[in-house]
């Protein structure tokens, strides 16, 4: 009897738990398709308790929770907006999440006066996601970019990769991370193999004029790094390998931490490669072995009051340039060894001030240094030591300090907005080849910007910026943007720009000297001016699963006081800087773009540059254009989840411009190329584990003939000889684990 109550009362307790304790459901589907959302992660929390549980959706999409009380719950997956609501007892709710990838509406920072969707931006800005990023397998910087249009990239085998946009080089190009100019040019070029990509969110490209904001080397464009960023995770840690078939071993692991307010992240890389040269069994490398080091950390503070952040990178790389044996025995050989160290410190901080004002600041301190040391090597003994000519060591160190705050007016509701500010600059350079070996420049400036919006279609942005140089009278420059809407889907955008670029340090001062150059800096070298126009066209169209649209832009540069190298010597292979008197670069891109969500991509466009280089008393020169085709094409094998992605491009015959001491014109044209690269790629236990393999340059470019060009009124190139684009065709395998713990809201 006793046990016949004990089994009643327990099956009361039983009946009345799950009559308080309802089961509710949710199913997460795709808003633009209706497909299930599998492997989603979900932060649930009973109302009045401060306790939260995680739950993953099943393949279905679906979650099942019981609970006594309604619940709110915030949905975090891979691809899709992060979603936020309220989930009563007993209920069944279906989330429709937002994919990202569709949506058109990706947030820029580049020349905004605040963060702003990309359409609605006056600039044409070039999005590349870190989704492009990983489809492509890039390494670095340098093998990104030398798929786009109207962008060319080269190789040195000392100096690294460079490449220039619109038909301008590296100089008139500024290299931003987070905002803050990169120091340490080459050359006039950064070299972008030292630009990894393991812990960005995107990158912004905006070609065209960009001095007003960004003063001197921003003729061309600007090239913005945004890295990453974990608002919404309170834990999440990645881990990439990647390993290629020439030699190429690459390992990174990052991490980011959330708690309230308060984000923080750290991050580190070693990317090791072999070397490769096309001439086997001799120890000089065309591709000089190379070892890199990269570090980050960063600390973030968020509220409705204030989002400052603080940060730290590191980064340093020895190449090694091995020599050829010595005659008699061959037994001995001379080695260089070039070590780069960067690092950099920055702090920024936004703030509100007023209602639809704001205030930003950014400081930081960049320093560069590269070391150069020449042994003598015995590979009998394995002994080698400093050599005692004193030219064989070499260090050189480049320090800036940047001070740039912003006050602005912007919101949508207003038809004048306006943002002010300033912008100061100091770099020193230092070392024994480095005039009297110590140098210094600095830039000061300020700029206005007004964003006028007479109609809810038209939208025009005059700017100024005024400047003082130390070392060049800085002129006033200018610039007119305008935005029309001309239907909701059609957009007209225009600019008309004057630049400015004063010559760096190393222009004016420095000597670069190893065993393939001979450089020497100018100290009579006049600024750079410039006068930029650009037109762009856009039409994008929207359906449920469907979008396509198309962009036609040209433009045209004219430089004044060209500063480019010039040839003193053939036989000891010196070079120089000089002004030349105009440069002229003109050119158009169209592109075509169309996706059916989610399975299929294809972007295509082509795009001419025309450049042409004039001096004093030289003949008559044509303007010679190369063309560049590409295509990309992504697709989805959604049964077995399997993402084939393929890129190719043709970039077509290029042409170099030389001159010599007397100002004579040398035109070279390097023959044109294919480059085609292929994939395949699948995610694995719930999307955290990417695999990825494929083949890279699968038409074996290595070298490409550069011949003398005795056309279009100038003189031919002094001999035929190649340049190097790629080290042929080679196999990759990339591995990325993700491992994340979300918050329950993303409160600011």
């Amino acid at each position: 009897m006793m046990r016949f109550g004990f089994t009643f009362l327990t099956g009361l307790l039983l009946i009345s738990f799950r009559m308080s304790a309802q089961e509710a459901q949710l199913w997460l589907k795709d808003a633009k398709n209706g497909e299930s959302v599998p492997f989603a992660h979900v932060m649930m929390q009973e109302r009045g308790k401060s306790e939260f549980k995680t739950y993953v959706s099943d393949l279905d999409g679906k979650i099942a929770v019981s609970s006594r009380e309604p619940l709110a719950f915030t949905v975090s997956a891979l691809g899709y907006r992060l979603f936020s609501d309220t989930l009563k007892t007993g209920s069944k709710k279906i989330i429709k999440l937002e994919p990202l990838v569709y949506n058109m509406d990706e947030v820029v920072v580049t020349g905004q006066f605040t963060p702003e969707a990309v359409d609605k931006s006056i600039f044409k800005v070039k999005v590349i996601s870190l989704k492009q990023v990983e489809q492509k397998a890039s390494t670095n910087l340098g093998e990104l970019m030398a798929g786009e249009l109207n962008i060319r990239s080269s190789m040195d085998g000392a100096l690294g990769s460079k490449i220039t946009m619109q038909g301008l080089g590296g100089e008139h190009i500024k290299f931003l991370i987070d905002g803050v100019p990169l120091i340490g040019r080459m050359n006039g070029n950064i070299d972008l193999g030292q630009l990894n990509l393991q812990n960005i969110k995107q990158i912004e490209v905006i070609e065209g004029p960009m001095s007003v904001i960004y003063g001197s080397n921003a003729l061309a464009g600007v090239i913005n790094i945004i890295t990453g960023d974990n608002p919404y995770s309170t834990i999440s840690v990645q881990t990439n390998a990647y390993t290629e078939s020439i030699g190429v071993y690459n390992f990174s692991m990052d991490g980011s931490f959330k708690k309230n307010r308060w984000t923080s992240g750290i991050a580190a890389a070693r990317n090791f490669f072999d070397g490769f040269d096309q001439i086997e069994d001799q120890r000089s490398m065309r591709w000089k072995p190379k070892r890199q080091y990269t570090s980050d950390a960063h600390l973030g503070y968020t509220s409705t009051k204030l989002k400052a952040k603080t940060a730290v990178s590191y980064f340093n790389e020895m190449l090694q340039d091995k020599g050829n044996l010595l005659r008699p025995y061959y037994e001995t050989a001379f080695d260089n060894y070039f070590q780069t160290n960067r690092f950099s410190a920055k702090f920024d901080a936004q703030a509100p001030v007023a209602k639809d004002r704001f205030i930003n600041v950014l400081a930081s301190y960049s320093y560069y240094n590269r070391i150069k040391n020449t042994y003598f090597v015995d590979l009998t003994t394995l002994e080698k030591n400093l050599t005692m000519n004193g030219s064989d060591q070499d260090t050189s160190v480049f320090g800036q300090y940047l001070l740039r705050a912003e006050f602005s007016k912007s919101t949508t509701q207003s038809r004048f907005n306006y943002q002010f500010g300033i912008d100061l600059n100091q770099e020193t350079g230092a070392g024994k080849r480095m005039l009297d070996e110590r140098q210094q420049i600095g830039d000061y400036a300020a700029f206005l910007s007004l964003k006028l919006q007479p109609t809810p279609l038209l939208m025009l942005q005059p700017g100024l910026r005024y400047g003082f140089n130390t070392k060049y009278n800085a002129p006033l420059v200018y610039s007119l943007n305008l935005k029309w809407d001309l239907r909701e889907e059609l957009s007209l955008r225009a600019s008309f720009a004057k630049g400015f670029r004063a010559p760096s340090l190393k222009e004016l001062y420095l000597e670069f000297v190893d065993v393939n150059h001979n450089i020497r800096g100018n100290e009579n070298l006049k600024a750079e001016n410039s006068k930029n126009i650009n037109l762009a066209l856009s039409y994008h169209h929207e359906k449920k699963t469907y979008d396509y649209g198309a962009d036609l832009s040209f433009f045209y540069n004219k430089i004044n006081n060209s500063i480019t190298l010039a040839t003193l010597s053939y036989d000891s292979a010196l070079y120089t800087y000089v002004n030349l008197n105009r440069m002229i670069t003109q050119g158009y891109q169209l592109s075509f773009h169309n996706r059916l969500y989610p399975w299929f991509e294809l972007k295509a466009g082509v795009g001419q540059i025309g450049r042409r280089q004039i001096t004093d008393g030289a003949a008559a020169v044509k303007m010679i254009y190369s063309t560049d085709i590409m295509a990309n094409l992504s697709l989805l094998w959604r049964k077995i989840d399997l993402r084939f992605d393929v890129n190719y491009k043709y970039n077509g015959a290029y042409p170099e411009v030389f001159v010599n001491s007397d100002g004579a014109i040398f035109r070279s044209l390097m023959d044109a190329y294919h480059s085609l690269d292929a994939n395949v790629s699948r995610s694995f236990l719930g999307q955290r584990l990417t695999v990825q393999f494929g083949a890279k340059n699968l038409f074996g470019n290595t070298n490409i003939l550069i011949r003398g060009d005795s056309q279009g009124g100038i003189h031919s190139g002094a001999g035929d000889g190649s340049a190097p684009v790629a080290w042929g065709r080679t196999f990759f395998v990339r591995a990325a684990y993700r491992f994340q713990k979300f918050s329950r809201n993303h409160e600011n």
